[in-house]
Formats: C-alpha cells, structure tokens, sequence
C-alpha cells in the first residue's frame, strides 16, 4: 500500500474538483482513498501504478462492481436436457443447457418436431462458450433441414442467446443491435368450428380479447360435403389436409404436392368462399388487418381465381397456397391478384428466403423462428427482405419461451409486422414461465427488459403439460459423444 498513500499524499495537493467518480469505481478504503479513484479514474493518473502496469488486474478492479450474472469469457456449456410439452397447442420439446457457472440458457423444438434434433447436437456443443453463438450456430447448421427438421439448430440457438444475454446481463433484443418497438404486436389465429355460427363466435371473442390483428381459416374442406363445389376431389381425402394416415384412392391428400391432386373449385364453390369471407368482415370490420390460410391442396390457376375473388375484402394477405419451393409458381400468383401473399413458416435459414425476394415472388415474408434458423439468423432474413422493400410476419405456434425468443428478435427488426400467436386459448399457458405477468395485453407483448429471453421455466406448472410418458429433464449422456465426422467440405 506505499504507493497508493503516496499517491493519495499527492492527490491532496494536486485536487481535481471538476471530476466525477463513475458508479464502476471501487473504492480502497475510506473517504481519501475514495477521493483518490475519483482523481486518478478520471484525471490521468492510472491506476497501473496500483498494479505494477497489469492492465487485466486494473480492468478487473475498476469494473468489479459491474452488474453481471457470470465471467462470460470463462463460460462452458456442460449438459443439455429435454422435456416434451404437450398442449402448448402443440407439442414442443424445450431444451434446457447447463453450464459450468450455474447459469440455464431455455430453448424449444419447434412444434411437432422429435427431441432427438436437438440432442444429436449435445455432443457437438458440450464444453463451448456459449456466448459465442454465431460461431455454434455455423457448425451445427448443417444438422437442420426445412420445417421440423430445422428444431434442433434453433431451440439450441435460443438457449445460446438466453444463456450468452444472462452472462452479460442485458436482454437478447440488445445483442442483436438493439431494439426498434417497445410493444410485439400479435394476431391471433382462430378456429374454425363446427358451423359458421361457432366461427363467427370464436371471431367475436379474439376481438373482444383485444387483439387488433386477426387471422383465419378457410379452404376447400369446408365446402367439400356440398354438391357441385369442387371438381376432381371425390377420391382424395380433401377434409384431412393434415392427417397423413388417411390416404384416399388417389394417394395420400396430406402428403400429395398442390398441383399434383388436379382438384378444381367451381364458380359455386368460389362465391360459396367469397360470402363465407364477407360475413367474417361483417364481424371484424375493415379496421382490423385479417389475414387467411390453409386453402387446401391445388393448383396454380385455383389459388389465383380463389385470389381474385377475395380482393373486395382486403386482406392482409393469403399464406401458402402453393408450397414455399415452387418459386415460379409464387410469383405467377403475385403477380396475377392484388392481394398481398405470403410464405416462408417451413424455410429453414436465409438461402431460400433469398430466392423468394430476389425473384420478387411473394409480397411478404414468414419465416417461423423454430424452423428459420433461430434469432439471428432470422433477424438476418429480416434485414435482408427490409433492404428489399418487404415486410416479415412471424408465424409460431409454441410455448411462452419460444413466444420470447420470438418477441427479442421481432424487436430487433425494422420490418416486423406482426407475430402469431397460437395457443391464447390454452388454460394456464401463460403459467409455464415466470418472469412476466401478463404475457399479452390486449394483443400486444411488452419487450422483457431482464437478461437472456427474460422468462424461466415454470417447473410446477410445466409439468402439467408434461407429455405422457415423457420424463422430465433426464440425463442424456448417451448423447454426449460425437461418432461422426462433421466437416462438410474437403
């Protein structure tokens, strides 16, 4: 201590009284050596002198009052684990990783999608920084494929960014660059039910909720039990767009590509849309944006004859009426309707989002932040449909702490619209995590200004939506060793 009492001798005689002492500062002992950091911080002398020109000792000293939750140079991923929700609407595998300073990073598998995406990807991440997420996400990219085959990369993303904002102390949304909203506007998706008159209520409802932006569901099905709708789709099994176990005589509806099934809409069948579409805006009203899917399975000139009759109604847009991959076919459509379209929830990173805009195919984009490639990635996608003058709708149907991986990165991006939400009918949903209270109000999500994605899991009630034999976050160390080269070039 010599040297800090001479220099505190000096300090009294040589006084700086403009200078302030940063709340960084740590003080020695007492007042004078308080006095003596307010000097010496701020008024040239360095603090070297206290530590024999260490700099690293230096740094540590004046910032060991820092806020921080970790030594984030230091931090090691040291486990990953599952549990497989169920009801969430869906079922969603969330990922918890472990590391060597007690911190949790959550993360989720997109809906529908197996565990095993993510935990083939444990032996590739264990004993990594994880704050270094981009450099993670690149080795471990080429394990995810379109839609659910792309889980696994993005729920271990997500993780990484809870982990990485938790080791700094800030919020995901800030180590993206910061944030352009306040406030995550969703839409809420609506069943249809039994009858037009169920809709109608259901309709009612999410207005009445709040919600200011609304979606819908209309297609072939609804009007396949009536005579003289549809031409060609007798011997397909038109009502089970999503059931892959019901093929018809034709092959497998579910699984057959649109233009493939041959099925025509009438001009009966079209009008019959048209007034279903009518008496809905009669309900909503044309102050709130209403977008429309699942339109069921045909081709090219049925989605643009279907486009074209729903023009009077002004929607927001009409999503996947043909498959995202048929470039080509997307822009025949844009460009044929004044309708605004709309794709991307089953893309998996920036490389075919980037065919869609540069061929200016589809008015809008949107990706699923489960399938597109995590916060990064699709803020990447994001900026790069901005540049060309196209706004991103997030699709995502999930758990609250998908919805807040969602929310950082929906901050993070000037041409953000909106972010569905599919799960507001599920009791106790909001319940899973802790953190915030409410999720949504009104429609609207706050930005979480806590570090990482700003929720936890919520383990007592979580477990409520356990899926049924499923265990709860059980060791997996058969997954912790690597028994493949990964290298993807020569």
């Amino acid at each position: 201590m010599k040297k800090v009492d001479q220099l505190l001798e000096w300090i009294k005689k040589h006084p700086a009284p403009t200078a302030t002492v940063p709340q960084s500062a740590h003080a020695v002992s007492g007042v004078d050596r308080r006095g003596f950091l307010r000097n010496s911080a701020l008024g040239g002398l360095s603090l070297g002198l206290m530590f024999d020109g260490r700099p690293e000792r230096e740094m540590e000293f004046i910032t060991q009052k820092v806020k921080r939750e970790s030594k984030p140079s230091e931090l090691k991923i040291t486990d990953m684990r599952v549990a497989v929700l169920q009801g969430v609407p869906f079922s969603s595998p969330i990922i918890r990783i472990d590391t060597n300073q007690g911190l949790v990073g959550w993360g989720e598998v997109r809906d529908g999608a197996s565990a095993n995406y993510a935990l083939m990807l444990k032996s590739r991440i264990l004993g990594k920084n994880p704050c270094n997420v981009e450099q993670i996400f690149k080795q471990i990219k080429q394990f995810g494929g379109h839609s659910r085959a792309a889980g696994g990369v993005c729920g271990v993303e997500m993780a990484l960014w809870d982990l990485a904002g938790k080791a700094y102390n800030v919020p995901a949304y800030q180590l993206l660059g910061g944030k352009y909203r306040d406030f995550i506007r969703l839409y809420a998706d609506t069943p249809e039910g039994r009858d037009y008159d169920e809709f109608a209520k259901h309709m009612v409802r999410r207005r009445d909720q709040g919600y200011t932006f609304l979606k819908m569901d209309f297609g072939i099905g609804m009007i396949a039990d009536t005579p003289g709708m549809l031409v060609g789709a007798k011997n397909w099994s038109v009502k089970q767009q999503w059931n892959d176990s019901q093929p018809g005589k034709m092959g497998n509806y579910a699984m057959t590509k649109h233009p493939f099934t041959r099925i025509q809409v009438t001009k009966k069948g079209i009008d019959a849309l048209a007034l279903h579409v009518s008496k809905v805006r009669d309900i909503v009203g044309y102050e709130t944006p209403l977008a429309a899917d699942h339109f069921g399975h045909f081709d090219v000139n049925t989605a643009i004859q279907i486009g074209k009759a729903m023009e009077p109604f002004r929607l927001a847009w009409l999503e996947d009426l043909v498959p995202w991959f048929y470039t080509d076919q997307w822009k025949q459509i844009s460009d044929a309707i004044d309708t605004p379209t709309l794709t991307g929830e089953d893309i998996f990173a920036k490389e075919e989002f980037i065919k869609l805009i540069d061929a200016k195919a589809i008015d809008m984009i949107h990706p699923d932040l489960a399938s597109s490639g995590g916060l990064l990635e699709t803020k990447k996608i994001g900026d790069y449909a901005e540049e060309a003058g196209i706004p991103m709708a997030m699709h995502f149907a999930g758990s609250p702490i998908c919805m807040m991986a969602n929310v950082h990165c929906a901050a993070a991006t000037e041409n953000f619209v909106a972010l569905e939400h599919h799960g507001v009918d599920v009791d106790g949903w909001e319940d899973i995590v802790t953190g915030m209270k409410p999720i949504v109000d009104k429609g609207f999500v706050r930005v979480p200004e806590k570090p990482g994605l700003g929720v936890e899991l919520n383990e007592d009630v979580a477990k409520k939506f356990l899926k049924k034999g499923a265990t709860w976050f059980a060791p997996t160390d058969s997954w912790n060793t690597r028994d493949s080269a990964d290298r993807d070039w020569s």
